[in-house]
């Protein structure tokens, strides 16, 4: 059976693909920037295709889907469209069905989210039923899986909850933490998506999935801190702080944007429990309880074995348009007396945990700077500590460029007056010697821009000289110990 995914990029549908192949599927991947696929171990398997698809085009979209027995819907915009995100949501679910009907898709599978309909539902669970309803707008069947917090490594809700327990010894937060969630852990998730297949059963059905227990955000928070070994936290709730201020809040203590944790923390106030369970028999399966799915994410976090992460999703800007103003470049040079496979994966640690291999007070002091005015900040981080993609998060740059061995490009996303890109190319001088060449482009937007560019000017011999003479040493390391 040959199945499409659209949103393959993305935190849910980059592990659904690998647990479709296992099971025998071919599947197509339909996303923005294919090489954002380019490193994932899956992408290259006989029964994959990947293909560049424009979702706003119902005509071209259709040609991606001909031949599909079924669909995967995992788009939502929340990460890339700011507060339009509803409005583009529904727009492109109306595209997709429109297109999945013309392509003779024999049905459609979507992951909505829990929630009573009503007045009060929150603009997030609104729009996830929006979509449901546009998805199944054309006479396609839709099977909607309903879920609450999906608790992973590396999930939005996860990332959240770990940080603010992690982080914050007393917590003043809204009434919300009163609010009843009946969390699901992501495999289990996956296990229904992919199970929908083999169940004729579910199409055209609506199902709530959830773990096996329901529990109040107050709750899911100790178990947090039991499973993270730090002491009891102590949460205060008052009833004054909109989803605004929580967001804010939400925002300095953990690695998501503001932009991101409005909607996020508007529909915490609403209960989100499974109201029926018939999923539970169509698609029988192992559901982790809450301790569980927290425990065996905290697992994968440790062992640097994190598969997605949510700062992957959304759009790869092209590069800046430099023809044109004023650009500034800081160009420098260094022999190193190691390969080139050595000075990339030397390259390739930079961020995270690891840091920038010189002045980290500098990078941090610049990240919390960046957190204050609302830009991402260093706590992104980045997904694994050794190997990096296109399209991935390292800190508040991103990932615009992949040349294994040869070239890692970057794209500042932290706030910034004007455009910045930081690139290393390598080039191999024989068997042992390599040419590391590190440019930064900056261009200015007005006169803010240039007076920024002037005063960080002073500060870069040590932070980019340090940089390359830091890659150097872990280059003649990496080398020797091979």
């Amino acid at each position: 059976m040959l199945v499409a995914i659209a949103g393959a990029t993305g935190y849910i549908g980059g592990r659904l693909a690998p647990r479709l192949i296992a099971e025998g599927y071919r599947v197509r991947c339909l996303v923005r920037a294919p090489g954002k696929l380019s490193g994932r171990p899956w992408a290259g398997d006989q029964g994959v295709e990947i293909q560049a698809a424009d979702l706003s085009d119902a005509a071209s979209l259709a040609g991606h889907l001909a031949g599909c027995t079924a669909a995967f819907y995992l788009v939502h915009s929340m990460t890339s469209a700011g507060a339009g995100y509803a409005d583009q949501d529904l727009q492109l679910a109306k595209v997709f069905a429109t297109a999945a009907k013309s392509a003779g898709v024999g049905r459609i599978v979507y992951l909505g989210g829990l929630g009573e309909t009503g007045a009060d539902l929150s603009e997030h669970l609104s729009s996830r039923r929006e979509v449901e309803a546009a998805l199944a707008s054309t006479g396609v069947p839709v099977t909607v899986l309903r879920a609450a917090m999906i608790i992973g490594s590396g999930s939005a809700s996860f990332e959240i909850l770990r940080y603010l327990v992690e982080r914050l010894p007393v917590m003043i937060t809204p009434r919300w933490v009163s609010t009843e969630c009946q969390p699901i852990a992501v495999r289990n998730v996956i296990g229904y998506l992919a199970g929908a297949l083999r169940v004729p059963e579910t199409s055209g059905q609506v199902f709530d999935i959830g773990g096996p227990e329901a529990l109040c955000y107050r709750d899911i928070m100790k178990i947090m801190a039991q499973e993270l070994r730090v002491p009891p936290r102590w949460i205060i709730p008052v009833p004054v702080l909109s989803p605004r201020l929580s967001s804010y809040w939400i925002h300095l203590v953990t690695p998501l944007s503001h932009r991101i944790a409005k909607p996020l923390a508007e529909g915490l106030k609403n209960p989100v429990v499974c109201r029926e369970s018939r999923i539970r028999e169509l698609i029988p399966q192992d559901l982790l309880d809450v301790r569980a799915a927290i425990r065996a994410a905290l697992v994968k976090v440790a062992g640097n074995s994190v598969e997605t992460s949510w700062s992957m999703a959304g759009p790869i800007p092209g590069d800046p348009d430099w023809a044109g103003g004023t650009v500034f470049r800081d160009a420098r040079e260094l022999q190193i007396d190691a390969p080139a496979w050595a000075v990339f994966r030397a390259v390739c640690r930079v961020g995270g945990g690891h840091g920038w291999y010189a002045a980290d007070w500098l990078w941090r002091l610049r990240g919390w700077m960046d957190r204050v005015v609302g830009g991402p900040g260093l706590r992104r981080g980045r997904r694994d500590p050794e190997t990096v993609g296109y399209g991935e998060a390292l800190d508040f740059w991103r990932v615009t460029g992949f040349e294994r061995d040869r070239r890692l490009s970057l794209r500042a996303e932290m706030k910034l007056p004007g455009e910045a890109l930081l690139e290393f190319r390598i080039e191999p001088r024989g068997e042992r010697q390599s040419t590391l060449r590190q440019i930064a482009l900056f261009q200015p937007r007005g006169l803010f821009g240039l007076l920024y560019w002037y005063a960080v000017v002073p500060l870069h011999h040590v932070v980019f000289r340090g940089m390359l003479l830091g890659i150097q040493r872990e280059a003649r390391q990496i080398a020797d110990e091979t």
